[in-house]
């Protein structure tokens, strides 16, 4: 259900005239191409560096129907631009102007970098990094023209941009099975659900990720989380929560349900069916044991499983209900290990493949293959599919807190994700149905996008809203599109036995074009798509220009029917022909006619006379002959010959017109000879100075040290690995841990607490509650020393490897 209490704007898919009913007289409305709207020309965007650096901004939004949201930096306001696609021609989108301008009831006091509108269109966040909102896309008309008040909400004032308790937001996206919940991960390693239809100060979910034991020791970065992604449509996909960390790894929380959230019926009962069948009819005891607490955690949350068993075909949604398991937690499986040839794969197996940190993530489903795509700082896509089905996985004896109401309704829970470890011989592709085993991966391809500065490249990944098969790559560079041409499960599953192939690369916008100028990122990009199968991006420039491009759906597709096509027709020790020149003449006329067989004749008839009976036959039959093949052989002439005037001088234009182009290239290359011969020069006489000045460099003392060897060329690398990611994620949880200290001495159950101490009736309750959050505290900040004194051993180690090099040199 849309809400939408202002006055009705015209249809997108009317006239260019408006209607009678809209708010704006009709002489006054005016329809532009969205690139010439009057709204992106009138104003210069501008955000700081910093926010640039730590998330790429997106200031516009689609609510998938004909309504554009654009977020005005200048003016803090949002505009509501009306469109029509497709409209006059296929390429083009038409935008209405004056556009509604949607004005928040309290002042935006922060620098909103990210919007994003939720599924039905009645709701938008503005993200940025000292603030979060949600703007309700309904509300009441102002004095100004063309202007309506919103109303505005803060999403966990309390926990987000607090001054003494400073939790940055990660990532925050919608729940596509929901309108009004939001999830969010934050610094602090905890990812949260929040309900805005119920409390927006406190979350409805909390799932705090522990992805190392307990005791343990490891790489600060493996401990950062950098983004998350829901799961799609597809079996338990759709309860799934991906994690990526900065280290690469990826994790799962499943199953994930927001409380209210609505799920086709049919998905739901497969999954419940799926269940009965490959899990309770195991001969495996565990995978007895966890399909069977599946199917219970299913019956709860969907009743109408049991309600519904026998006429279950006349629903078509259900909704979930509030329930979580009083004993068990959710697990955080992982890391997600690669499976190549029934050999299973580490992280290490792309070291030295993938450069820097890893900054974003993608679910994609296309077809039966769940796609993972990973991207890092420098510049490099890891492509992974799922190589089986997800399955829900709980930690028993590890009891989530709950926060109920008087009725003893559940409004929200909190629990620890602690990740089981790995058994690496239980990674096979057969036989781990429901066996509480991560889903391995097939790894399908490594793309490097070659940008301009590897060093802090942050990249943002949209799905292709039609082709599921294209992946849009947002970055400093401009935009890339990427193609998948092997899907394993979905080609399987069609019944196609095709070999491997890479995916394409193909760069669909540059915001630098040449070498000399600096890359300028976007602040927006959009992928639209009507019900006519056309598709189109829409792009906003830093000097707020809007970008719209056509992106056409059959070209890909055309292409590998053409590679089939000259497969199949050129054969492996073929060679590809050059184009014939088109026939002019048939072959059949310029071969002549054909020659005569004059039927055999009796000795006696050479002396018949002309005049005669048997000497008139046979002439008559000579001229026959004659006539069938000459006299029709020089009409087949005629016409051809009639017709052979206009053909061949459509040629000789043809080839005058090819004359007139190479003419008009040559005369290029002659203009530009003498550029190049001067560059030719300039980088003669460079190349020279540089080698001046590399002898003269050779001449210096010092010149000639060994070089360093492999020893000390991976010790260098692990060093500037530690410098540039292990300190930034030490810093990371040293400031989540005091967030979490703050945040306890803040609280009001700890000043009620310290109130209520000389009570004797309560203090042996509280006590034990300080007594659980301190040591919980404890254990936090032993394992943070841990990790600390590991740290500085390091340093120390590398301050006595530079001192020692020292003294050799």
């Amino acid at each position: 259900m849309r809400f939408s209490f202002d006055l009705i704007e015209p249809d997108s898919r009317q006239s260019p005239t408006p209607s009678p009913s809209s708010s704006t007289p009709k002489s006054e409305l005016q329809w532009f191409p969205l690139q010439n709207h009057p709204l992106f020309s009138s104003a210069t965007a501008t955000t700081t560096a910093t926010a640039a650096e730590r998330m790429p901004p997106n200031l516009m939004a689609w609510d998938e129907t004909s309504r554009l949201y654009f977020w005005d930096l200048n003016k803090k306001c949002l505009h509501r631009i009306s469109i029509r696609l497709g409209e006059p021609d296929p390429a083009s989108i038409l935008a209405a102007f004056p556009s509604k301008v949607l004005q928040a009831e309290r002042p935006t006091t922060f620098e909103v970098n990210k919007i994003s509108i939720n599924r039905n269109g009645s709701a938008l966040f503005l993200s940025g990094l000292e603030g979060l909102r949600v703007i309700y896309l309904y509300g009441r008309s102002s004095t100004e023209e063309n202007t309506i008040l919103c109303r505005t909400v803060s999403i966990g004032p309390e926990i987000y941009f607090d001054r003494n308790n400073f939790i940055r937001i990660l990532q925050i996206s919608w729940h596509p099975h929901s309108d009004t919940h939001l999830g969010i991960l934050s610094s602090d390693s905890v990812f949260r659900l929040f309900d805005l239809s119920a409390d927006i100060g406190q979350p409805e979910q909390e799932y705090y990720l522990q992805p190392v034991e307990s005791g343990s020791s490891c790489n600060a970065a493996a401990i950062c989380p950098v983004d998350f992604s829901f799961g799609g449509n597809h079996l338990w996909d759709r309860f799934s929560v991906f994690i990526l960390f900065s280290d690469g790894s990826s994790y799962i929380i499943c199953p994930v349900v927001p409380f209210g959230s609505t799920y086709n019926w049919e998905s739901v009962l497969e999954m419940y069916n799926d269940a009965h069948t490959f899990g309770l009819k195991s001969a495996n005891s565990k995978a007895v044991y966890n399909s069977n607490t599946a199917i219970s955690w299913l019956e709860a949350t969907f009743p109408e499983l049991v309600l519904h068993s026998g006429d279950g075909g006349k629903l078509y949604a259900v909704k979930a209900q509030p329930f979580v398991l009083l004993d068990a937690s959710v697990s955080l499986q992982g890391p997600l290990r690669k499976v190549s040839n029934g050999a299973t794969q580490d992280s290490e197996f792309d070291k030295g493949v993938c450069e820097g940190r890893a900054v974003s993530f993608l679910y994609n489903l296309a077809g039966k293959d769940s796609i993972l795509v990973t991207a890092w700082s420098g510049g490099q896509l890891q492509l992974d599919a799922l190589a089986d089905e997800i399955q829900p996985v709980w930690k028993m004896g590890s009891a989530p807190r709950l926060r109920v109401d008087s009725s003893d309704q559940i409004l929200g829970v909190a629990m620890i994700c602690e990740s089981a470890p790995n058994d690496r011989s239980a990674l096979k592709l057969d036989h781990t149905v429901w066996l509480g085993h991560p889903p391995p991966l097939l790894r399908l391809a490594i793309v490097d996008l070659a940008l301009p500065n590897k060093n802090s490249s942050l990249i943002a990944m949209i799905n292709d809203p039609l082709v599921p098969e294209r992946i849009f790559c947002v970055h400093m560079g401009g935009i890339d599109l990427i193609v998948l041409h092997f899907l394993p499960f979905t080609n399987q599953t069609s019944g196609k036995e095709e070999a491997m192939r890479t995916p394409s690369v193909l760069s669909v916008l540059s915001t630098c074009p040449d070498d000399s100028s600096s890359p300028s990122p976007l602040h927006g990009f959009l992928a639209l798509s009507d019900s006519f199968g056309n598709s189109w991006i829409t792009g906003l420039t830093s000097s707020n220009d809007c970008i719209v491009l056509q992106m056409e759906t059959w070209n890909v597709l055309l292409t590998d029917v053409i590679d089939k096509v000259t497969e199949e027709a050129v054969g492996p020790d073929d060679e590809l022909k050059e184009t014939d020149v088109p026939t002019i003449i048939s072959k059949e006329l310029l071969s002549g006619p054909k020659s005569v067989l004059l039927p055999p004749s009796a000795p006696n008839l050479r002396s018949v006379t002309a005049d005669s009976i048997e000497g008139r036959s046979m002439l008559h039959q000579y001229f026959k002959l004659f006539h069938e093949n000459y006299v029709e052989y020089a009409h087949k002439v005629y016409f051809e010959l009639q017709h052979h005037a206009p053909q061949l001088k459509k040629v000789i234009d043809n080839q005058h017109s090819r004359l007139r182009e190479m003419q008009q290239k040559l005369s290029e290359v002659e203009r530009k000879k003498e550029k190049i011969e001067d560059r030719v020069d300039r980088a003669v006489e460079r190349h020279s100075s540089l080698e001046e000045r590399l002898q003269n460099l050779r001449k210096l003392p010092g010149s000639h040290k060994k070089p360093l060897s492999k020893a000390e060329r991976d010790f260098k690398l692990e060093l500037d690995k530690f410098s540039g990611l292990e300190l930034d994620a030490l810093h990371y949880s040293i400031e989540a841990v005091s967030a979490r200290l703050n945040r306890h001495v803040r609280s009001p159950q700890a000043k009620e607490t310290q109130k209520a101490g000389g009570r004797r009736g309560n203090s042996i309750n509280n006590r034990r509650i300080e007594d659980d959050n301190i040591s919980q505290l404890k254990s936090s900040l032993a394992k943070l020393s841990l990790l600390n004194s590991e740290n500085s051993k390091k340093v120390k180690l590398v301050e006595s490897a530079l001192k020692s090099r020292d003294i050799t040199d």
